[in-house]
């Protein structure tokens, strides 16, 4: 029941945020803009805009979960309040599951009503609405969000103040969003090039580059989206039979899923143990 509890008033606390709103508005905006001037051409297609709102995810997801998510716990302890939350019968873990499914059915309800309208106007304004396509790439979306908002939730209850999660999150965006999915010098595989190639003098397979930049959240969603689109769409490779399975794009769901648990046990485990003074 406590549960329940936090999950109910956590709810009730955040459900209108302005800022959450704001930024989830923008992605609904954008989802109306895409597919208005995506109908006015002569070969209007929804399958161009499903890309275009999954390219534009990878910068809004972030943010909107971000957003909602980083201050759930580290809020709390820094105002003193979280002595009033785990007053009896609520529990440490009530709290950090509690808060996780309130941030997320609050973000999945903000990117659901971005998707809800696109579908409306693509059965409005196209002759093909590409249903079973678009299902698959709302189910891949809501996937990412469910990772974005456990990364959130547990960054936050790693922390005790309001500057340490903020500083963790964007900290955490930096490092997975723009230092993670390049392959510039710059990067995550451009230190291991460095580390093994130049110094150690042992050359890094493609393939592990490969393996390294997709266990970013944000480059599994990308990769992923094979299973959404037609084999060749756009930059999409066809299937080929000697690609290890570890960059199928089937495995990418199994570290999504590795995104969406670890976080929240790490932030658990964590917070289970802080001194709460």
């Amino acid at each position: 029941m406590s549960l329940a509890a936090v999950v109910r008033k956590d709810f009730k606390d955040v459900r209108r945020a302005k800022l959450l709103w704001f930024v989830g508005g923008i992605y609904t905006l954008f989802a109306v803009l895409f597919f208005y001037t995506g109908s006015t051409g002569e070969n209007p297609r929804v399958l161009r805009q499903l890309w275009n709102m999954s390219g534009l995810a990878v910068l809004f997801i972030p943010l909107v979960a971000l957003v909602a998510a980083y201050l759930s716990i580290a809020g709390e302890r820094e105002s003193g309040s979280i002595k009033f939350l785990l007053s009896i019968p609520n529990r440490r873990r009530d709290v950090v599951f509690g808060k996780y499914l309130s941030r997320a059915g609050l973000v999945t309800g903000a990117i659901l009503l971005a998707f809800g309208v696109a579908a409306v106007l693509s059965a409005v304004w196209y002759p093909e609405a590409k249903l079973a396509t678009f299902a698959r790439v709302v189910g891949l979306t809501l996937f990412y969000t469910l990772a974005y908002v456990s990364v959130a939730v547990g960054i936050s209850a790693l922390t005790a103040s309001r500057s340490r999660a903020m500083a963790g999150s964007i900290g955490y965006f930096f490092v997975f969003n723009v230092l993670w999915i390049q392959g510039s010098a710059f990067s995550v595989v451009g230190a291991l090039r460095f580390v093994f190639e130049d110094t150690l003098g042992v050359e890094l397979a493609a393939n592990t580059e490969s393996l390294v930049q997709s266990l970013s959240p944000t480059s599994a969603y990308l990769q992923s989206l094979r299973l959404a689109f037609p084999a060749g769409y756009r930059d999409l490779p066809p299937a080929d039979p000697s690609t290890p399975f570890y960059l199928e794009p089937e495995f990418m769901l199994v570290v999504l899923a590795a995104w969406v648990v670890a976080p929240l046990l790490v932030g658990f485990w964590r917070f289970q143990r802080a001194e709460l003074g």
